[in-house]
Order: structure tokens, then C-alpha cells, then sequence
């Protein structure tokens, strides 16, 4: 049962950053603002796609937290969803304040949490490096053609 956990948790958040990317990408262009502020948009749109996969390893920790066997987490906090969600943001950001530990096999999803959130934020930094690179070209071209 935990690999499965593990194996859902990781692949849905996965898909869902695959989607968020792919439709800002569909969604950027079309958008009849200036193009630096099309960057924000997909700034914002990736931070909304990163906290809504936290919650979503939030939630993996507090089900397994419950069940018997697939192990706790311990330290200053009250066993709360809000707190489960806490820790997942400082295992996917890789911060790790220690104030929260996990022990059992919940320590198996919590390494890979780390892994995937490296993952999941290298790959929006690279869209976003991408994007700088499109409306930074286009915006520049449109400025020199008005010298």
C-alpha cells in the first residue's frame, strides 16, 4: 500500500504540472497584453501549479499519518492537515526546518517528495527561461522596428 501511495501521489502531481505548463504555453500567446506581463502570468501560473502539489503530498501525509503501518510524523505540531500541508512545503522545497520528522515508511515518501519537487521546479525554471527567451525576443524586435 505505500508504494502505491507513493506511485499515485507522484504521478498525479507530475500530471498535473505537465498540464499546468502545457496550457500556459497554449495560454501565453494568446493573451493581448504586453509581453513582460505575459512572464508574470506564467510566474503566477506555476507558483498556483507548485502550491496545489504540496497540498496534494500535504493530503498523502496526513492519510498515511493515520493509518497504522505506513508510519508518522513527529515534532512541535498538532496532527492537522494544515500541518501535514507545512511540512510537505518544506520537504518539496528541499528547506527541511526539522521541526517536523518523519519516521517508518512515511520517510519514503518524503525523499521522494524532495526528488520530485527538484524536479517539478528545475522544469518550470526552464519554461520560464523559455518564455523569457520568446516575449523578451519579441519585445525587443518590436522596439528596435521603432527606432
Amino acid at each position: 500500500m505505500l508504494i502505491l501511495i507513493i506511485i499515485a501521489t507522484i504521478a498525479l502531481v507530475v500530471v498535473i504540472h505537465y498540464e499546468c505548463l502545457y496550457r500556459l504555453t497554449l495560454l501565453m500567446p494568446s493573451i493581448h497584453i504586453k509581453h513582460r506581463y505575459r512572464l508574470v502570468i506564467g510566474i503566477f501560473g506555476s507558483l498556483l501549479a507548485h502550491i496545489f502539489e504540496v497540498i496534494i503530498f500535504g493530503f498523502a501525509y496526513f492519510f498515511m499519518h493515520a493509518q497504522a503501518g505506513l508510519g508518522y510524523l513527529e515534532g512541535r505540531f498538532v496532527i492537522s492537515l494544515s500541518d501535514c500541508i507545512y511540512f510537505s512545503f518544506t520537504t518539496y522545497t528541499t528547506l527541511g526546518y526539522g521541526d517536523i520528522e518523519p519516521y517508518g515508511g512515511i520517510r519514503f515518501l518524503a525523499g521522494v517528495e524532495s526528488l520530485t519537487g527538484l524536479v517539478l521546479i528545475t522544469w518550470t525554471a526552464s519554461f520560464l527561461f523559455i518564455e523569457m527567451q520568446r516575449y523578451w525576443v519579441l519585445g525587443k524586435t518590436r522596439h528596435e522596428k521603432k527606432d
